[in-house]
């Protein structure tokens, strides 16, 4: 499988590269500030210090993309009350989801004075491929310079990049850190940019042939920052829980897309129907105790390619937007 995955893939950072130089030469304008570690690693805040807003987000998450996927605007968010929304579509799903948004790298460092904790986004992933994921696609970068977003409040600790950037065998001034905080409006659009990033995941989860996935496109609320951390981060999930909707493309049979239609929606999970901040709040803020079915978007339209036959299964939850969007 890895093989018919990954044989015509292109480099990440290097597609990426470009959206990364518009952010930089554009940050004042996109209300960003930037700062240099002392190992010459450039920090881009989109929202701890600075404002960081929503032309920065959707940037933001292009570049989480792998500059592979596009994130546009909407005012069809499919709820009466929240019209705004974002649309989001991959060039090469897997490896633009997968291979790069998917926020799968572990990192930490603990000092006496410093404890700090973030999972790594974006085409860094994919020069350091410490993920199994990697190794299951066949896949690894090569780049002189690469990009790893972090959600997170706080500034890092040089140790972070700097085993970013052993990991990615760069030089640490060769590497850009972006800070997304789920308080900030650059924060809350780049995490509704992961709504096709979350279905590819979960078909993943559910041990679905990736190499089958042709294409796919996603729409969701963009949800209001929360104020605080974990409002926002209950928000920014209920948005694609409850709203996101998510169309992929298939080279399989009709029974084969069924099967995938009818496991992915949000609502097959024993988890569904609450706010996801009740959710976390009721299993003592441990991810690892949610159930993993629950996150996946609200609805799902899955089509074969091979017979042009369309399956529909989940539904969109007005009431409980309303509730975690705080109307």
């Amino acid at each position: 499988m890895s093989s018919q995955i990954s044989a015509n893939w292109t480099s990440v950072n290097a597609a990426c590269q470009p959206l990364v130089d518009k952010l930089i030469d554009n940050a004042q304008a996109l209300q960003l500030e930037i700062s240099y570690l002392s190992n010459g690693t450039r920090v881009v805040d989109a929202g701890i210090k600075a404002n960081g807003g929503l032309e920065a987000g959707r940037l933001i998450g292009e570049i989480c993309m792998g500059g592979l996927g596009t994130a546009t605007l909407g005012s069809n968010s499919g709820f009466a009350e929240w019209p705004w929304s974002v649309n989001v579509h991959a060039k090469t799903p897997v490896l633009s989801c997968l291979g790069s948004q998917y926020a799968g790298w572990s990192l930490s460092h603990k000092s006496e004075d410093v404890k700090f904790y973030a999972l790594g986004s974006g085409p860094g992933r994919a020069l350091a491929a410490r993920e199994e994921l990697f190794k299951e696609f066949g896949y690894q970068d090569k780049a002189d310079s690469t990009v790893i977003v972090l959600e997170v409040d706080s500034m890092p600790p040089v140790e972070i990049a700097e085993k970013i950037a052993d990991n990615c065998a760069i030089k640490p001034e060769n590497l850009t850190l972006i800070l997304t905080p789920t308080t900030s409006l650059a924060g809350v659009m780049q995490i509704a940019i992961r709504v096709l990033e979350v279905a590819m995941h979960k078909a993943h989860t559910l041990h679905f042939p990736m190499d089958k996935i042709v294409d796919g496109f996603g729409t969701t609320p963009v949800a209001p920052p929360g104020g605080d951390f974990m409002t926002g981060m209950g928000r920014t999930n209920d948005a694609i829980l409850y709203g996101g909707t998510v169309h992929l493309f298939v080279n399989s049979s009709n029974d084969e897309a069924k099967d995938l239609a009818e496991k992915m929606p949000s609502n097959t999970s024993s988890d569904y129907g609450r706010p996801f901040g009740q959710i976390f709040k009721s299993y003592e803020y441990d991810f690892f105790k949610i159930d993993p079915m629950l996150f996946s978007p609200a609805k799902v339209i899955i089509t074969s390619t091979q017979t042009g036959k369309s399956f529909t299964a989940g539904e969109l939850n007005a009431d409980l937007l309303k509730q975690s969007f705080g109307f």
